[in-house]
């Protein structure tokens, strides 16, 4: 057995042990990173530490702390009661206007976890009052992120037009943006009417349960509809029983106060520092924070105690780990082996199986930039469109982003209710399996074999 492979099983066992126990698998994976780094790797503990991801690291804590301040002083109040009004009695217009403004920003240049920072508190927020599941709207969330994240001024954009040059096809920038607008808007889609169906049926299962048990004198349920012992399991499925039953009230009044309006200021000053003047999202995300503590000092506490550090640190545990491997040459030895394949539509379809999984675990440009050298000589084939293949590579390696190991599922994460971390997490984490196991091979019937592009 090489030493990759045993390192490759290593993040698996940190990985499932993490996923079936309260064990956090980002301090597992930080741990296996000292061990198998310096033991089997030869690697200096410095070494290892300069593998931590500090810029992720910055971007979680930045994020999380300015948008916890947003939801403290109220101002996620505030949004989600214009939004709310501006949408009426059509339900269906919520997700979509989150889907489309979360894809405008990151059209706009606006990197996908900045999108995601400034629409899933709002988009959460305003998903509970019109009793749309918390997990459908941040998968739409998302989506929208991903939709937007190939534009050619986006960093995702940037890194898949320069495997377009590579190839060849440097007038292919418009296509790949287009397909993979479309194709994370069909699957946004799929995923609102698929989760609010499940919530639909649960709901339903759960007052079944509840009729049985009062009919049987049992204990009461409750409240919500849900019984005690499945509550936590429903949370982030389920909506209140007020909403699912269809009778919400109209939008309280929310007060558009100084220091909310300071906020919202401080909101869009995100946006123009990270797409205008290209300032690093988690550095221009303290400064606001900081900001903004400076003027109310009295939501310093609780936004750093609401904090998602369990998530933090799995994050950058995990992330810590992948560049280890990367560090001692496994993900080396992985590209040398696609690229020995001799079948350019085979090595790309397993080229996007590695990014998917790679991705899940690991920064979505990070893993577009080790992998564009492989992907360059496989989209040259004169048997295959470069556009096709790079947008097989640019969707499987975005659709998993949704994944709570990823920036963008931390932020989902963060955004979510304390009390449905886990069971968030937990969800996230099916989905992102299932966009592995489903999507690559999709994309790559669609735009390799079919030759779209």
């Amino acid at each position: 057995m090489s030493l990759s492979l045993i390192a490759f099983l290593v993040l698996v066992a940190a990985f499932a042990v993490g996923s079936f126990t309260k064990i956090n698998a980002g301090l597992l994976a930080t741990v296996a990173a000292f061990g198998v780094g310096t033991l089997l790797a030869g690697m200096s503990v410095k070494d290892v530490i300069g593998q931590f991801p500090a810029g992720l690291f910055f971007i979680l804590v930045g994020a999380t702390l300015l948008f916890a301040i947003v939801r403290i002083n109220g101002t996620i109040d505030l949004l989600a009661y214009w939004a709310e009004r501006l949408a009426g009695d059509r339900k269906i217009l919520v997700p979509i206007l989150m889907f489309l403004l979360t894809a405008a920003l990151a059209s706009a240049g606006a990197f996908t976890p900045a999108a995601i920072a400034i629409v899933a508190p709002v988009g959460l927020a305003l998903g509970m009052r019109f009793g749309i599941s918390t997990l459908a709207m941040g998968l739409v969330i998302v989506q929208g992120a991903n939709a937007g994240a190939f534009s050619p001024v986006n960093p995702f954009g940037v890194l898949g037009n320069k495997m377009l040059e590579g190839a060849g096809a440097s007038d292919g920038s418009f296509k790949l943006y287009a397909y993979c607008f479309i194709f994370n808007a069909i699957l946004a889609v799929i995923a609102y009417v698929l989760v609010q169906a499940i919530m639909k049926r649960r709901a339903a299962k759960a007052g079944v349960d509840n009729a049985i048990k009062n009919d049987g004198g049992a204990d009461a349920p409750v409240a919500g509809g849900v019984s005690g012992s499945g509550g936590a399991g429903t949370a982030v499925l389920t909506a209140p029983a007020s909403v699912a039953t269809g009778t919400r009230t109209r939008p309280e009044k929310v007060a558009a106060t100084p220091m909310r309006i300071l906020t919202l200021v401080g909101i869009a000053s995100l946006l123009v520092l990270t797409t205008v003047l290209g300032l690093d999202v988690g550095v221009a995300s303290l400064v606001i924070a900081a900001v903004l503590i400076v003027l109310d000092s009295s939501v310093q506490k609780p936004a750093v105690e609401s904090m998602p550090w369990s998530a933090i640190i799995l994050v950058t545990g995990i992330v810590t780990y992948v560049g280890m491997l990367e560090k001692m040459g496994a993900l080396k030895e992985l590209q040398e082996g696609i690229a020995g394949l001799g079948n350019s539509s085979l090595a790309a379809l397993i080229a996007s199986y590695v990014v998917a999984i790679v991705s899940a675990f690991a920064s979505t440009t990070g893993t577009l930039g080790v992998i564009s050298p492989v992907i360059e000589p496989i989209a040259m084939d004169p048997l295959l469109t470069p556009v096709g293949v790079v947008t097989a590579i640019a969707i499987s390696s975005s659709v998993v982003d949704v994944s709570p190991m990823s920036t963008s599922g931390a932020l989902l994460m963060a955004s979510a209710q304390p009390k449905d971390e886990r069971m968030f997490f937990r969800a996230l984490l099916l989905w992102a399996i299932a966009m592995i196991g489903v999507v690559p091979l999709l994309v790559w019937f669609l735009f390799v074999q079919l030759g779209l592009g």
